[in-house]
């Protein structure tokens, strides 16, 4: 493997100071190449990045984690896609959304909540569940979090145990991703995110506010993992019937397809959509994380690339990296047509 083009992307990221650093993997069937560039941490101080680092991977919590779990219980019988949110969540009045609204971003759950940040998790929680539905509703796949919180609970109440806890037993430790964890013991080992006025620099701890402070009831971040992980779990994903237990096969393979209400809003479950044109015209998952994350998976070629960095150090947003992010997928899906 070689992948210089992508290569030279992810260094104009750092070069071009959009990140501090990144680690990579490419991945095409049974041989993976890894890598890094850049330092991990500007201040206080500049620090070497080194390989095995361990990222705050905030949203791939979303799909490395949560949407894993619900595959397995919609595989099972035990939760259904059309099915009315408020059969496990009844302070959640309206019942039009459903599973399947959740999954695909299409709940048009919105609202405000004012001071979010400062509330502790039984008032999170609460207020949450007051969120109501607006006019995107089953009609725009509208991006948010809430979402796959609400999943997170839904998984809690079938299962009986925080989702958090329920992913580690059910995706980590059987896909013997032995590095990723929602609690890291050796905050030097991960890479530092953001410095904020509240937290100072944040290390160890996840970065996402909710997450913060929901802890192991938060399914939309929370994930700590390194690339090697990743990249055994792309593996799992492009063979998933040597993983059967862990990815239900029937629903991975079918994770191409556009999952909305009416089939045609770009999203499939969890994941987003993207085209490739080799060997013949097909669909690659993808998904992101706000810190500077990111999986792009072609099962059909059994080629993944994973990258992170962490674009929110020292200080959020970092919008610059958005564009150029999509860029590097851009350069991938062109060049990994020659491996």
């Amino acid at each position: 493997m070689a992948y210089q083009a992508t290569k030279a992307a992810l260094h104009r990221l750092v070069t071009e100071g959009v990140v501090p650093g990144v680690s990579y993997a490419f991945i095409d069937g049974d041989r993976v190449e890894t890598g890094i560039d850049g330092v991990a941490a500007v201040v206080p101080e500049r620090e070497r990045l080194r390989p095995g680092m361990t990222y705050d991977l905030a949203s791939l919590t979303k799909v490395v984690g949560t949407l894993s779990v619900v595959l397995q219980l919609l595989a099972q019988g035990r939760l259904s896609l059309d099915t009315s949110i408020t059969q496990w969540l009844p302070a959640w009045q309206d019942t039009r959304v459903t599973v399947r609204h959740l999954l695909t971003h299409t709940s048009g759950i919105t609202g405000y909540i004012p001071n979010r940040n400062q509330l502790g998790a039984a008032d999170l929680t609460r207020e949450l569940l007051k969120l109501h539905v607006g006019p995107t509703f089953n009609r725009r796949m509208v991006y948010a979090d809430v979402n796959y919180i609400f999943l997170g609970w839904i998984v809690e109440a079938i299962l009986g145990e925080p989702i958090q806890v329920a992913v580690q037993k059910r995706v980590l430790t059987p896909l013997g991703m032995t590095h990723s964890t929602f609690t890291p013991q050796q905050p030097q080992d991960c890479v530092p995110t953001a410095v904020t006025v509240q937290r100072g620099l944040i290390r160890g701890e996840v970065h996402d506010p909710k997450g913060y402070v929901l802890q192991r009831r938060c399914g939309s971040a929370g994930l700590f993992s390194t690339v090697d992980d990743l990249a055994l779990f792309c593996q799992a994903y492009c063979q998933p019937e040597a993983h059967a237990a862990v990815l239900p096969p029937d629903w991975v393979h079918r994770l191409v397809g556009d999952w909305t209400p009416d089939g045609r809003a770009g999203r499939s479950l969890g994941w987003a959509l993207t085209a490739t044109q080799w060997p013949t015209p097909h669909r690659v998952i993808w998904h992101s994380g706000f810190t500077g994350t990111y999986l792009a998976i072609d099962p059909a070629t059994r080629q993944a690339m994973v990258f992170l960095t962490n674009r929110v150090h020292p200080i959020a947003p970092n919008l610059p990296y958005l564009d150029q992010r999509n860029a590097v997928l851009g350069t991938y899906l062109a060049e990994k047509s020659a491996y």
